[in-house]
């Protein structure tokens, strides 16, 4: 959420801002709203001082025994009394309408992000590793996981509908490695505090993180009201919701491995085969609590942490500067890596880092202070896959596909596969 004083005394900038986005202006209405907030928290406020020095003047009069003024006094404190509650539920109307508002304003991108519509506008910051140097003809990951026998998409219809697979035995197994291996990594060598969090969580978390109101479309509610999560990087944000730390004690690293729910409302037709663009899926999530003054250099290094699991993995790679159009709604830059699959003869989005600035503390009221500071500042966020294990499934699948259709298992995870160096098609 951004600052209603900033919009105020920069009404273009924001205008500026969203027409980088390719949205509308706003500012005028939103500066509008506010002033008719403000103007009615004021009258409120002369309302109830009014009638409490009334109340105090009545004493007055009926001590010095002047009735006359005493009933013209206690007039006007009726009709104060009588007209206070209907400023009151105006102020309450305008405030909400003012937050909603607010609340449904994207975040402002940095300044050195490259303006765009859409992703083909996006820019190319580095390219990693090479394409894989066989010369047989390289299968699709739903193609290999089918005839291996390990991929069933039939009996996941079965059970819950499109957009869902059964993995069994072995990629099972692989699918499992992938999420322990990347888990480690953070937690061992990048400093990431590992946390399990609830898949559950109420509205409050919701908006904190930007998810609601705006995406509410995007995501399952449970019968008792809850939301599931679309990424741990809600719960992992708002584990500092409504706090003051210290800063002393940033950067906060925290890392979860956990199931995302999404609905894909807006990707009908879009990735119906295969495992690309499911409703469920695993991912170990990154999340970073920092300063003000860190935040760019945490998005560097998440960033790169994140790359490190695919260099691993030994896949090829490129990392993507979004541009303002292709941008997420509470980020302020944001690096997409793309992982090369052979199958589709193309790069796909397997993890995405953003960095936030202040726009979800916000809408958290989380803030920190300074040792020898009095006031308190807003955290600045950053989230990012590390990766996406459904997708790293997929790439690990095809890129390392041997010609006889079987898959070998790349030397990093094969101290989480019992023994399997190789899977082959069931017996």
């Amino acid at each position: 959420m951004l600052d209603i004083k900033w919009i105020r005394e920069n009404p273009e900038a924001l205008d500026a801002a969203l027409a980088r986005r390719s949205a509308p202006p706003i500012a005028a209405d939103i500066v509008a709203l506010d002033e008719k907030r403000r103007c009615v928290v004021q009258s409120l406020q002369e309302m109830q001082s009014r009638r409490n020095a009334a109340s105090k003047e009545i004493g007055a009069a009926m001590a010095q025994k002047n009735a006359e003024l005493a009933e013209k006094l206690k007039g006007e404190v009726a009709a104060l009394k009588e007209n206070l509650p209907k400023a009151e539920e105006e102020e309450r109307v305008l405030t909400a309408a003012l937050n909603d508002a607010l609340a449904r304003i994207p975040n402002v991108p940095f300044e050195d992000v490259p303006f765009g519509k859409d992703e083909h506008d996006n820019v190319v910051k580095h390219v990693m590793g090479s394409k894989p140097g066989w010369t047989h003809a390289a299968k699709e990951h739903y193609e290999l996981g089918e005839a291996l026998g390990y991929m069933d998409f039939e009996r996941a219809a079965k059970l819950s509908g499109a957009r869902f697979t059964v993995l069994t035995g072995p990629l099972a197994k692989l699918e499992r490695a992938l999420g322990q291996f990347m888990l480690d990594l953070h937690t061992t060598e990048h400093g990431y505090t590992e946390v399990s969090s609830p898949l559950m969580v109420r509205d409050e978390a919701m908006f904190g993180t930007g998810q609601l109101p705006k995406f509410a479309e995007d995501l399952f509610k449970t019968t008792d009201g809850r939301w599931l999560i679309p990424t741990a990087e809600v719960t992992l944000t708002n584990l500092v919701s409504g706090e003051i730390l210290a800063e002393e004690k940033l950067p906060l690293r925290f890392t979860a491995l956990t199931p995302s729910f999404r609905s894909e409302a807006g990707s009908a037709g879009r990735d119906t085969r295969g495992m690309l663009r499911q409703h469920q899926f695993w991912k170990c999530e990154l999340v970073s609590i920092t300063t003000a003054e860190t935040a760019v250099a945490e998005h560097e290094r998440m960033t790169a942490c994140a790359e490190e699991v695919l260099k691993r993995l030994g896949l090829h790679f490129r990392t993507m500067t979004l541009c303002t159009g292709d941008m997420g709604f509470g980020a302020r830059k944001t690096y997409d890596l793309e992982v090369w699959l052979p199958g589709q003869n193309t790069y796909r989005e397997i993890s995405s880092c953003s960095v936030c600035g202040d726009f979800q503390g916000r809408r958290m009221n989380a803030r920190y202070r300074g040792k020898d500071d009095k006031a308190t500042t807003f955290v600045h966020t950053l989230n990012g896959s590390g990766t996406a294990v459904g997708r790293c499934l997929i790439a690990v699948m095809e890129n390392y596909q041997n010609e006889d259709g079987s898959i070998t298992v790349p030397d990093v995870l094969l101290p989480y596969m019992g023994g399997i160096t190789r899977i082959e098609k069931a017996a």
